[in-house]
């Protein structure tokens, strides 16, 4: 049967299908989404809880912890955290991937309903929760600047008005905004004032709260027409705040004034944001899971100058950082790279075959592929990413290898002296199965990638589809429209026309026959050859560094500014403007912001968030990483503090926000051991060659006045701890006393000692309760003050308190490497059965795939066995074709290493392709070589030699259309490229050591098994006459 006669005989319905592809390849390639990478996000979902002023030990046991306990319950969870620092607790919950985020919202919404209950009452809010991944990069940064308003009031209007409105667009999980709070009527009270007058702070905090209401007063009826009753009692100001009268002494009245100053100020004044050097509000903007960045990001963009209009003139709105400048970027340059991949392919037809009609054929092939491909992507609702424009780009090779292998064998009929319409009938008969068996052969090689779970199977799903696609697609037409643009295009004189190509071709094929030759006389040195690739294929496969996925140069850097932990908030503010003077001063930064105090990543006092974007025309001169590396260098000077720095990644895996890129956590069961250990732990990874920027996030150095009451001195006195509680809370907590309300937002009025007092341990003098009796007791009377140490932070994972150590990478050194040798530190420390640890984030889903890889390949391989064996209805001839693989494997590893390359999962997907390239040879080799047998009665000698050097010039052709569609991502040119190039380095390395053995193995092989299926069939014929023998 002729699956191409039916097309060669109604060009004109073959060329209207082509067309009605074409154009549907087209339309779907303008709706496509563009993204950086497949859509991978594991459902993550972040909830917060505020008690302001409350302890991290109060906050992790009163707030996380409830909380931990009711979300735990939840199913599908992979990973629980939390961090709770000072007044907050954030619990990080990760689902399974293929969790629904929003069912999953619904029980995270019921378990905090749930823990309401065992929660503060004194919370500021109930705990809410966003869809939003705290360890995800942010999208986009705006700053918000101006020459007249102060930071606060620029904050009011970003969290007021900018916060809530961008919040509303499609794909948006997170504002953060950092840099200031909200606007506040401060009262910072002079306690030695306060004293003289026998006030005390419970009793001032209520008096201005009575003074400040905004309750229903109800209605007045006047004969038809009724009357809303209103008053002044909202204060709005400082000013009316200040001469309020608080209390009465020696029959006169005691002003707020009199003991406090009270200003218009802001609610947290431990706040501070820079943009480029100058102070700013920053809004950070999170992508909620499974939202498209690009998308996003536009409408934001489109947003914003509506919303600069509707803001005061003098309030400006810069894009300091926009995420999808150099997706964008390197999109275009992988397009690009698909191009030149397409017109190299195409070339290698007029190379061998010295004829521009035949190279037109493939020329309208290999677009077409391509635009059917776009069609079946949008149906599957794909993106064009990096990984499925990748897919496309190695596809040229492959599919123009379909149109090769047909229009060879048409041309060689013709050269035979048949006509064109002849010849594209018998030729496309001839070679339908041979092309048949390469592209469902090379499909099986993915089927193991798309069963597989986890992180790499949803992260190649779509690249292995979209290449399946192609494939499949590519096949349709070189059995279709090729053959009949053949048998219309092609001349009579086709193959016979003595181009120079055609004679350095039949040249080189001489020169192969004298090879072959050789090798079918030295069948054992052929076959030790191919034991010694195996070999030599597991040894690489050992030896090889291993990492996960290649590091991108995205032009962006986050840093984690990390000073003493005892820094007070104004030494803090100057270290920050230090650094990013610093920052600044380097020819490839092009915007800096940075601040301190509660926001994005800013848990702790002594904290710090910088964002550095790169020049864009930098990212071609120079890498993310090594940029990174100086500016490590440059800041290295500035004692006091550290800026921790990652290059910013598209691909970011946990939930756990940390300081540099890889991280290994430890858990105990309590915080005495947690604390006992991660010092040592922490000085023994410190000596790991290869790891930089390592450090942990525990904390627990900071100054702590600890007020050591004597509770029956203070029972004599009637005071609870209650009562002593919320007088150093409104001392010292930044209490809010009051709401001011106000149409858009509300606002508060905070209460706490002049911060001129802070600085002075000796305050705690000044404090004084009332008892009920209504006398003053010093805070001293029944209390002694200790300074010391105190935690900082308190982390859980798994609800048990963890430290997390994270570490960078020094030039030169795997993540396979560090993984190993982080390992074998932690399990040379014998930890107490109490404690527990485990990587993170990117490093623990690396420990995942490097566990998987050996069982993907060899599940690649049987997969190709099975097609072949019930496509050949053979147990030995496919054995003859996976007999190239270890050659390539050789080859890919060799260059790998060659680049200085790690075995990524980049490099891994282009080693399974290999698996279905290379044995491309093989197939039409043996095709050829069991039709001569079978038809021509020819011995397997004669004809394994003949199908070899009949099928030199395809297997020539093909193999360089696919070194040369691969050629484009070695060379790896743009932004991105390095994400693109161990794929491009595997393929190219495998396929030119393959040429180079297969094509004197694969005959020594197929005869060596021929023996091989004779003998044993001979035995079984022996064996079954024996029987047969002994049961007469």
């Amino acid at each position: 049967m002729n699956l191409s006669s039916l097309f060669i005989h109604k060009p004109i319905g073959t060329i209207l299908l082509a067309f009605g592809l074409s154009v549907a390849g087209i339309l779907a390639f303008n709706l496509l989404p563009v993204a950086p990478l497949p859509q991978i996000d594991f459902p993550t979902i972040t909830v917060q809880a505020q008690l302001p002023g409350g302890s991290p030990e109060v906050m992790a046991t009163s707030v996380a912890a409830p909380l931990e306990r009711q979300i735990g319950l939840i199913a599908g969870i992979t990973q629980l955290t939390s961090s709770s620092t000072l007044g907050q607790s954030i619990i990080t919950v990760q689902f399974d991937l293929s969790r629904d985020i929003d069912g999953a919202a619904r029980d995270i919404q019921a378990a905090i309903n749930a823990s309401l209950s065992q929660l503060p009452t004194n919370l500021t809010n109930n705990p809410t929760y966003r869809k939003v991944n705290p360890a995800d990069a942010p999208i986009m940064i705006i700053a918000l600047t101006s020459d007249k308003k102060t930071p606060g009031q620029l904050y009011d209007v970003a969290s007021t008005f900018l916060q809530q409105k961008i919040l509303r667009s499609e794909g948006v999980g997170q504002v953060n905004v950092g840099g200031s709070s909200l606007p506040a009527v401060r009262v910072e009270i002079n306690p030695t004032a306060l004293n003289s007058y026998g006030i005390g702070l419970t009793q001032l905090a209520n008096a201005i709260a009575a003074a400040n209401l905004n309750q229903a007063k109800g209605q007045v009826l006047q004969g038809g027409l009724t009357s809303t009753i209103k008053s002044n009692d909202q204060i709005l100001k400082a000013a009316g705040y200040a001469p309020l009268i608080i209390s009465y002494f020696n029959n006169q009245p005691v002003r707020l004034s009199d003991v406090a100053d009270v200003i218009d100020s802001v609610a947290d004044v431990r706040n501070a944001g820079l943009a480029n050097g100058q102070p700013a509000v920053l809004l950070v903007l999170f992508k909620e899971p499974g939202g498209n960045i690009i998308k996003t990001v536009d409408n934001i963009k489109a947003m914003l100058p509506q919303l600069e209009a509707s803001l005061s003139s003098d309030i400006k709105l810069k894009i300091l950082m926009d995420r999808t400048t150099t997706i964008r970027t390197s999109l275009h340059d992988v397009e690009f790279t698909l191009l030149i991949a397409m017109c190299l392919v195409i070339f290698v037809t007029y190379f061998f075959l010295g004829s521009i009609r035949a190279m037109m054929i493939p020329g309208v092939a290999v677009p077409l592929s391509l635009l059917g491909t776009f069609a079946v992507m949008k149906l599957l609702n794909y993106s064009l990413d990096n990984l499925s424009l990748m897919a496309l780009t190695i596809s040229t090779g492959f599919v123009v290898d379909d149109a090769v292998v047909v229009l060879e064998n048409i041309s060689r009929h013709i050269a035979m002296g048949k006509k064109p319409f002849k010849a594209a009938l018998d030729g496309s008969k001839e070679i339908s199965f041979t092309v048949l068996s390469i592209s469902i052969s090379l499909v099986a090689v993915f089927i193991p990638i798309l069963f597989m779970g986890g992180i790499v199977g949803r992260l190649f799903r779509e690249f292995v589809v979209t290449l399946s696609v192609a494939i499949v697609i590519s096949m349709i037409v070189s059995l279709t429209l090729t053959p009949m643009m053949c048998s219309r295009m092609l001349d009579s004189d086709e193959g016979k026309k003595e181009h120079f190509f055609i004679r350095f071709n039949e040249y080189i094929r001489m020169r192969y026959a004298r090879g072959l030759r050789w090798a079918l006389h030295h069948p054992i040195l052929m076959l030790v050859l191919t034991l010694g690739t195996i070999l030599l294929t597991a040894y690489l496969f050992i030896i090889i560094p291993k990492g996960f996925f290649p590091q991108q140069n995205t032009g962006r850097i986050a840093g984690s500014l990390q000073a003493d932990q005892n820094i007070s908030f104004a030494a803090m503010k100057k270290k920050l403007i230090q650094f990013v003077s610093e920052i600044r001063k380097d020819p490839a930064v092009e915007n800096v912001a940075g601040f301190i105090g509660s926001g994005p990543g800013n848990n702790t006092a002594n904290t710090g968030s910088v964002f550095i974007m790169m020049k864009p025309s930098v990212l071609t001169k120079e890498t993310t990483d090594q940029v990174k590396d100086r500016l490590r260098s440059e800041l290295s000077h500035i004692s006091g503090a550290t800026l921790y720095m990652q290059a910013a990644q598209d691909l970011t895996l946990g939930g756990r926000q940390s300081a540099a890129q890889f991280q290994y956590t430890v858990s105990a069961d309590n915080l005495k051991d947690l604390a006992t250990w991660t010092p040592r732990i922490m000085e023994n990874l410190s000596k790991l060659h290869g790891i930089v920027d390592l450090n942990n996030d525990q904390l627990n150095h900071g100054l702590q006045i600890y007020v050591d009451v004597d509770h029956d001195t203070a029972s004599r006195f009637g005071l609870t701890p209650e009562q002593i509680d919320r007088v150093l809370y409104n001392a010292f907590g930044q209490s809010q006393i009051s709401v001011m309300y106000m149409p858009m937002n509300q606002y508060y009025v905070v209460m706490n000692v002049a911060q001129k007092y802070w600085q002075y341990p000796e305050v705690l003098d000044e404090i004084y309760v009332i008892s009920p009796d209504g006398n003053e007791v010093p805070l001293s009377a029944f209390a002694s003050f200790k300074q010391g140490a105190t935690l900082l932070s308190v982390n859980h994972q798994g609800q048990a308190p963890a430290a997390t150590f994270s570490f960078n990478l020094a030039p030169g050194t795997s993540l396979g490497d560090a993984v190993t040798k982080v390992t074998k530190i932690i399990n040379n420390m014998n930890l107490p059965p109490t404690m527990r640890g485990s990587f993170q984030g990117t490093a623990q889903a690396f420990q995942e795939s490097f566990a998987n890889e050996k069982f993907l390949i060899m599940s690649a391989i049987f997969a190709v066995y099975i097609v072949l064996g019930m496509l050949y209805e053979s147990l030995i001839h496919p054995i003859t074709i996976l007999s190239t693989l270890p050659s390539a494997g050789v080859g890919a590893l060799l260059a790998l290493m060659l680049f200085k390359s790690d075995l990524s999962i980049i490099a891994l997907i282009g080693m399974i392709l290999l698996i279905g390239i290379v044995k491309k040879n093989a197939i039409m080799m043996i095709d050829f070589a069991l039709d001569a047998e079978r038809n021509e009665n020819k011995s397997p000698r004669e004809a394994i030699f003949e199908a070899a050097l009949l099928r030199f010039r395809p297997i020539m052709m093909t193999t360089m259309a696919a070194i040369l569609g691969a050629m484009p991502l070695v060379i790896g040119f743009g932004v991105g490229s390095e994400l693109r190039r161990p794929l491009g380095i595997a393929i190219v390395g495998g396929l030119i050591v393959s040429q180079l053995l297969t094509l004197y193995t694969t005959p020594v092989i197929y005869l060596a098994m021929d023996t091989a299926g004779r003998r044993a069939r001979h035995f079984m014929k022996q064996f079954k006459l024996r029987g047969a023998y002994g049961h007469s």
